[in-house]
């Protein structure tokens, strides 16, 4: 295969990726009209048409989703043999490109960064925060934080920390409404969770050997929980999140945890982990950084 040819690859998925030709132009860094001969080239080779172009969008041709899926796990080799020099390199050096999802991101790991970077001066960070299950090598990711208590078969993985939910309100909510005792007095509370996907209003909480299982129905769930934080130190409600996002609030005193002694079972529970793609030449800029943050990570956030 020639080597015009793998360069019009890499291009092609470029523009795919970056959803258009200006966007991939700018990112790599050379004009328009450079990327669409690339593209055009590609497809004369191919015999075929890659792209349907409109002065609004940019969607694939059948041949060209099959195309993008095969450039995308040609570069995803590239970066693989890039890796094996970079794991033998003396020091960690390069771009790793992160994914988080966004409150962990926002709260716990870019806060921790700044210290990285310090550390190893010739590696540059690009983090992504997106609350979504990325591909990793799709979307050109060399790490990402992925909170579950099981994951996808295929990936390597390292745990981080606990991850576990909790109820926290405001003093404002506690003089106001009272605080709860006991689990069974959470219905008659206005409470805030999550509410999408699995995260409903039946909760099941442990202490020891005792189990309650209640059903809090609220008329406010939001899907962030940031946002619920926000409510909750408003004195509104009390707000079920992960520890992590309420961390800030509790150490000032804006908030206080309710039911401390009380442990939510699936699906408000799971581990924080640091998933990449496995290999037997992991880069050094990928393993000093899971190092970094496992030194940086306690065991829970308590």
């Amino acid at each position: 295969m020639a080597v015009d040819m793998l360069k019009e690859m890499a291009i092609f998925a470029q523009v795919v990726d970056s959803g258009g030709f200006s966007a991939a132009a700018r990112h790599l860094d050379i004009t328009t009209s450079a990327v669409s001969r690339h593209v055009a080239r590609l497809e004369a080779h191919l015999g075929g048409r890659l792209l349907l172009r409109t002065t609004r969008a940019l969607s694939l041709t059948e041949l060209g989703q099959q195309v993008h899926a095969a450039c995308a796990r040609m570069l995803s080799t590239a970066r693989e043999v890039h890796a094996m020099a970079g794991s033998y390199s003396a020091r960690p050096n390069g771009v790793i490109r992160v994914s988080a999802p966004i409150v962990f991101g926002q709260n716990w790991l870019a806060p921790r960064l700044p210290g990285f970077i310090d550390l190893y001066p010739e590696v540059d960070v690009r983090l992504t925060l997106i609350d979504r299950t990325v591909d990793l090598a799709e979307d050109g990711v060399d790490l990402a934080i992925r909170i579950a208590r099981e994951l996808a078969p295929g990936l390597a993985a390292r745990p981080l920390c606990a991850m576990r939910y909790v109820l926290v309100a405001s003093p404002a909510y506690i003089r106001q409404h009272g605080e709860p005792a006991a689990p069974g007095d959470l219905p008659a509370h206005r409470c805030c969770y999550l509410g999408y996907g699995r995260f409903g209003p039946d909760w099941t909480l442990r202490r020891g050997q005792e189990c309650a299982a209640v059903t809090v129905a609220s008329r406010l769930t939001i899907n962030n929980s940031a946002a619920i934080v926000a409510l909750a130190e408003s004195g509104g409600a009390i707000g079920l999140v992960p520890d992590f996002a309420a961390a800030a609030a509790l150490a000032a005193g804006r908030l206080q945890q309710v039911l401390p002694d009380w442990e939510f079972d699936e699906p408000y529970t799971g581990s924080v982990h640091a998933v990449y793609t496995p290999g037997r030449h992991v880069a050094l800029k990928v393993r000093a950084l899971i190092d970094y943050l496992l030194t940086a990570a306690p065991d829970t956030y308590r």
